[in-house]
């Protein structure tokens, strides 16, 4: 740590200063020095230095100099000004203090005495271009130290520089060098590393860091060239060599050499040498295993003793093993013979001969000393004939005794023989299977042999694979052939083959007639003959000599053929035939036709061949028609189903191949229930009040069905007249002996009308100019026709679309007396009145009483006028009467009433006063209803 104490005289009140008091300035860089007073009026001013200078700027108490290209560091600068007659001087001294190597750890160190040197102000830095890494061994062996050294000359100061020595990526060891003196420049840094199995191949190198960032400049890195270190392993023990220990020449060997703990392997080589002769071997390797395998050919200079030399060499070291081999000569026996194709009765010699120091044994019987040859001499016959002979030779070396062997045949020429156990006279062989025929003759030259059929048939292919057939069946004559003569003998063939069933010999069907005789017989094919039996299907007994032919002889039978060589089975189906019969069931004789029932008459005849059936009407409507049959097997080509069909008698004939038979059938002709809307309507009307009546419903079958209807729902009710509760739906069924049938009744009942409701709305009075509305509410089927009659006079009067509602808005007197309403169906008509009263002084001077009252109303009433018209005069009104009625009301100016004909109720009147207001009229309207 560097600190700097500027020199300060207490006494003094003015001062001089120079900053920076402290700065690193990196080679060829540029710095700034600013020198100041507090002296208020300094006569003048300066900065001395020895480096090189680019500007300077000036103030009244300060003055700044750029220093520049800065390559030597700055001793000592000074700053001085001129005050009051005086000197004032800024020389800044370096002061260094160091901490005592005996401090305690952690503890605060005491303060150092200040030392003055006269050392650089402005240290100059060194970056670190140069980092070098010693170069590493060529080779390293495993679990041994090496030693990394890394040296950064020049770069500094050498307290802000870090030395890092890594292997790749990983750091091994770190070093800062801080503490060290300002001037100090360069650095060393060495590790000792003991060398690993991974180190193989791995890149060393070194990283030198300078952080001047304190300073005010930058950090500056750099590292070194990687270098790469080489390890290795190589055990104490030697390879391990084999070889063959004895070597003839010419002949090759194989050689191998194995070392293990090898690291790295494939850096290892393999020298591999027989005497003077270097190998060339195929090296493979197995994790730390080296194998390597050569071929050594030995030569005929080479003969003797010779040396094997394996050599592993791997980081500059070496292991090697040496074999002894020997290299020896061994020619091949030599046999041989003085005729080696001897007539038969020929003398034969054999000599057997090797090498000088060869010992030779010929069929067992040795030489008398090494290097002499064997022989031995022979009348040849039959018998000697491919005789073979041995000729052995051994030969010691270094201790070791080897052989060679040569053998040699004997051929002897004799004419041809056929014995029987080589060409038997008689062969049996099965048909079927690939067989090689064969007849060999002895002989040599070896015979040539054919066999052919006298007859001139087949030939015998001799020797060879082929299939058996029983065409080859038969005798040959066969014959053997050499250059010595020949020899004859005949030779008979048989060929067995399993027993086959044919359809000439046993056919699959056989036809029996019923009432002959017959007898079931298979006639099967094979060698040896086979034997037949047939049994019918679910019996145990074999069918054998005639047969009275029945029809339950009919059905299949299993015939069987067996021979020695296997058996053969087939099925035979036997039919009897026999002629026409009718049964009853089958056939009735008397038949029931219903119509609709899709069914047609089914007479099914027993006979065989099946009979033609055909049933012919014979009188009556009947006469001559074809009555359909029902096929005994359905298809899509079944006859028509008859929509009608003539009872009566027929006569049906069955006719096959073998006779005919004719039956008489009476046929008879019924239908189910059927109803429609002819015989049963659907929709029934009834008039309330008449007399209770049955639906008119009927029903149409044979034989005749009964009819019921009933209704859903609610059961009728037992009554004398018709009600409207009767109408709803009902259901009718007709049934007889071949089913039913329902129809659904819709019954309505039709009632005379009735004017159920007639009010008048307000129901209390309503005084002149109000409004009011008379509504008729009728009960009729079909629905009524609703009309109005009104008291003449009255005015401005609507009538709804139906006219149910008639309605008067602002009334007045001529409104009052009395309404009817009329209801109209096709079946009768009803009426009901109601009365209309208008109150005011009038009817208070006109009316004193009850009596004078009911007086005023009858008058009003005979006022009453009723207009009922088609047409309506011009600027009159058309008011629909009802929805269905052709009828109009017509109104004339502001209102007209319309009414019908017919009788009214009596009325009552209900009373009613009103008051008349001093200043005007005040009229009334009380409505009595009838």
């Amino acid at each position: 740590m560097y600190q700097r104490h500027p020199r300060v005289v207490a006494q003094e009140p003015f001062w001089a200063d120079l900053q920076p008091r402290v700065a690193l300035v990196e080679r060829g860089g540029s710095l700034w020095l600013n020198c100041s007073t507090n002296c208020p009026r300094p006569e003048r001013g300066g900065l001395e230095t020895s480096l090189r200078r680019n500007g300077t700027q000036r103030g009244l108490r300060w003055l700044a100099r750029q220093l520049v290209d800065i390559r030597e560091p700055e001793t000592q600068p000074v700053c001085f000004f001129r005050c009051a007659r005086r000197t004032l001087q800024a020389r800044p001294t370096l002061w260094i203090s160091t901490p005592s190597p005996s401090w305690p750890l952690g503890s605060k160190p005491r303060r150092a005495e200040p030392w003055h040197f006269q050392q650089p102000w402005f240290p100059v830095a060194e970056r670190p271009d140069r980092v070098e890494l010693v170069p590493l061994p060529a080779w390293q062996p495993v679990g041994e130290n090496f030693t990394l050294s890394c040296r950064v000359p020049g770069a500094g100061p050498r307290g802000s520089l870090t030395l890092t020595l890594l292997r790749g990526a990983q750091e091994l060891i770190r070093r800062s060098f801080s503490g060290e003196p300002p001037r100090a420049r360069g650095a060393v840094l060495t590790a000792t590393v003991l060398a690993r199995r991974e180190d193989h191949g791995a890149n060393f190198s070194c990283r030198a860091e300078l952080d001047l960032r304190p300073h005010g400049l930058g950090l500056f890195e750099n590292s070194s060239a990687p270098r790469e270190l080489r390890t290795f392993a190589l055990p104490p023990e030697p390879p391990r060599l084999a070889a063959p220990r004895l070597l003839e020449v010419g002949s090759e060997g194989p050689v191998s050499c194995a070392m293990d703990g090898l690291f790295p392997a494939s850096e290892a080589e393999v020298y591999l040498a027989l005497g003077d002769q270097r190998l060339s071997p195929d090296v493979t390797l197995e994790g730390d295993a080296l194998m390597a395998t050569a071929t050594a050919t030995a030569s005929a200079e080479q003969e003797g003793a010779r040396q094997l030399v394996c050599n592993v060499t791997l980081g500059g070291e070496s292991r090697e093993t040496q074999e002894n081999v020997t290299v020896y000569s061994f020619p091949e026996p030599l046999l041989t013979l003085s005729e080696p194709n001897a007539p038969e009765g020929k003398m034969v010699t054999v000599t057997c001969a090797a090498g000088a120091r060869a010992l030779v044994t010929l069929d067992g019987i040795p030489a008398a000393v090494p290097g002499q040859p064997a022989q031995l001499q022979l009348n040849a016959t039959e018998n000697d004939d491919r005789r073979g002979f041995f000729c052995d030779a051994t030969l010691e070396v270094d201790g070791e005794t080897l052989s060679k062997n040569e053998s040699a045949e004997l051929r002897v020429l004799y004419a041809p023989r056929l014995d029987d156990s080589d060409c038997p006279r008689s062969w049996t062989w099965p048909e079927g299977p690939e067989q090689t025929l064969r007849c060999e003759a002895r002989g040599n030259p070896e015979p040539s042999v054919h066999c052919v059929r006298p007859d001139g048939g087949a030939v015998l292919a001799l020797g060879l694979l082929g299939p058996v057939t029983r065409a080859l069946a038969g005798t040959y004559h066969c014959t053997a052939t050499n250059v010595q003569g020949q020899a004859v003998k005949d030779v008979t063939l048989t060929v067995e083959y399993a027993p086959a069933l044919d359809s000439v010999g046993c056919p699959e069907r056989i036809t029996w007639l019923e009432g002959t005789e017959a007898s079931l017989s298979c006639v099967a094919h094979g060698v040896p003959p086979p034997n037949v039996n047939c049994v019918r299907s679910g019996e145990a007994r074999v069918v054998e000599g005639l047969l009275r032919v029945v029809r339950e002889h009919a059905g299949t039978y299993r015939c069987e053929a067996t021979n020695a060589r296997g058996s053969a089975a087939k099925n035979v189906a036997v039919t009897v035939e026999y002629g026409p019969s009718f049964e009853e069931v089958s056939c009735p004789s008397n038949w029931t036709w219903v119509e609709g029932s899709g069914r047609l008459f089914s007479c099914e005849v027993d006979g065989k061949p099946e009979p033609s059936v055909e049933c012919v009407g014979s009188g009556g409507t009947s006469e001559g028609v074809l009555l359909p049959l029902a096929p005994p097997d359905p298809g899509p080509r079944a006859p028509q189903i008859p929509r009608e069909l003539a009872p009566g008698t027929y006569i049906c004939n069955a006719t096959n191949q073998h006779g005919s038979m004719v039956k008489m059938v009476t046929v008879s002709a019924e239908s189910p229930p059927q109803m429609d809307e002819s015989t049963c309507p659907s929709h029934q009307t009834w008039l309330e009040g008449a007399d209770a009546a049955a639906l008119a419903c009927s029903a149409r079958g044979r034989p005749s069905p009964q009819v019921h209807c009933s209704r859903e729902g609610a059961p009728r009710p037992q009554r004398l007249r018709v009600s409207r509760q009767d109408a709803g739906i009902y259901r009718c069924l007709a049934t007889n002996a071949h089913g039913t049938d329902a129809r659904i009744v819709t019954v309505g009942v039709e009632y005379r009308p009735v004017v159920a409701e007639l009010a008048a709305s307000p129901p209390g009075g309503v005084r002149p100019g109000g409004n009011f509305t008379l509504t008729c509410r009728a009960e009729a089927w079909p629905p009524a026709q609703i009309s109005w009659r009104a008291p003449p006079g009255a005015l401005n009067i609507g009538l709804s679309s139906n006219n149910s509602t008639l309605s008067v808005a602002g009334a007045m007197g001529s409104h009052g007396g009395e309404y009817e309403c009329a209801a109209t169906n096709a079946h009768g008509r009803h009426t009901r009145r109601i009365t209309v009263r208008v109150a005011g002084p009038w009817l208070w001077v006109a009316v004193s009483g009850a009596a004078g009252g009911a007086a005023l109303l009858a008058a009003g009433a005979g006022l009453a006028f009723y207009v009922q018209s088609t047409a309506c005069k011009k600027g009159e009104y058309n008011v629909q009467e009802a929805e269905s009625s052709g009828e109009a009301v017509c109104l004339n100016g502001a209102g007209a009433g319309a009414g019908g004909g017919g009788g009214a109720e009596g009325a009552t009147e209900a009373s009613g006063t009103a008051e008349a207001p001093a200043g005007g009229e005040v009229f009334a309207i009380q409505l009595t209803s009838a």
